[in-house]
């Protein structure tokens, strides 16, 4: 989804957003530095297989997914990493590693960290490696309906 496109989703639903450009990065971390957003407010999405199906992890950058605990969550059989080369044509006109975390808009579902519906905001690549979004995550949940559950050991402790 270009980022034209998330934007004209978002103008069509009334929800108030901020852009964020920030010089070329391709880790979360470095973004979350670049762009000087809090670590815990910027958010990673990482494409997971559940049962075969695939679905969207949206995390704080800090941390990493613990595929046991999605796995407890969803009552899956099997949860494990996608590879870029299973998901990189799902997603036309974002580069890979940049998909914002609006599965809804794929007919995928999404799983937030409990550590990121805490926060007032979230903030995530718009499609691209130098462009970020940040609104409300009350608004976020709104227009997604993510299933919050534990992502990570962080979100246990």
């Amino acid at each position: 989804m270009p980022v034209k496109k998330l934007k004209e989703f978002l103008d069509a639903n009334s929800v108030h957003y901020e852009t964020l450009t920030h010089s070329t990065t391709y880790t979360a971390q470095h973004t979350a530095e670049s762009a000087h957003i809090p670590v815990m407010e910027m958010a990673k999405t990482v494409m997971v297989k559940i049962d075969g199906k695939m679905a969207m992890a949206v995390l704080p950058t800090s941390q990493r997914v613990d595929l046991d605990l999605l796995q407890k969550a969803t009552g899956a059989a099997n949860v494990e990493l996608a590879t870029e080369q299973e998901f990189e044509d799902m997603f036309p006109g974002c580069e890979v590693g940049a998909m914002p975390p609006f599965g809804n808009l794929y007919g995928m579902e999404v799983f937030v960290s409990p550590t990121l519906a805490e926060d007032e905001s979230i903030a995530f690549n718009a499609g691209s490696h130098t462009e970020l979004i940040r609104l409300s995550y009350k608004e976020y949940a709104q227009l997604v309906s993510p299933a919050i559950v534990n992502l990570s050991s962080s979100d246990t402790d």
